[in-house]
């Protein structure tokens, strides 16, 4: 709920910077990786958009897959999991690089 809460804020600083009195969409990514469950940010969403500029707003998940370096066999993998083992040498040297991010990438506002 407080992440939603979060992007809510976000959109409402964007509309006081730049002057808009609605949202229509919202592009919100999530990396694989990050922790947050995408059903469940959309219901959450849902409700803490109610009475605010973003009410009935269509929020669309991008997801993103998650990536690392494996130090063992010096490749760039696809994650599933955090300190999961490097899916081509069986390693668990891995640094995750990609998919722990959420963020809002694009609005359509009037």
């Amino acid at each position: 709920m407080s992440l939603a809460e979060g992007v809510l804020q976000l959109i409402e600083d964007a509309a006081r910077l730049q002057a808009f009195a609605k949202v229509r969409t919202v592009w919100l990514e999530i990396g694989q990786l990050s922790g947050v469950e995408p059903e469940a940010m959309a219901f959450c969403f849902d409700a803490v958009t109610r009475g605010s500029i973003a009410q009935g707003a269509r929020l669309e998940i991008i997801r993103l897959p998650g990536t690392g370096w494996c130090m063992a066999c010096a490749r760039t993998v696809p994650m599933t999991e955090v300190f999961g083992e490097c899916p081509v040498c069986g390693g668990h040297q891995m640094q995750v690089t990609g998919g722990t991010e959420m963020r809002v990438k694009e609005l359509e506002v009037t």
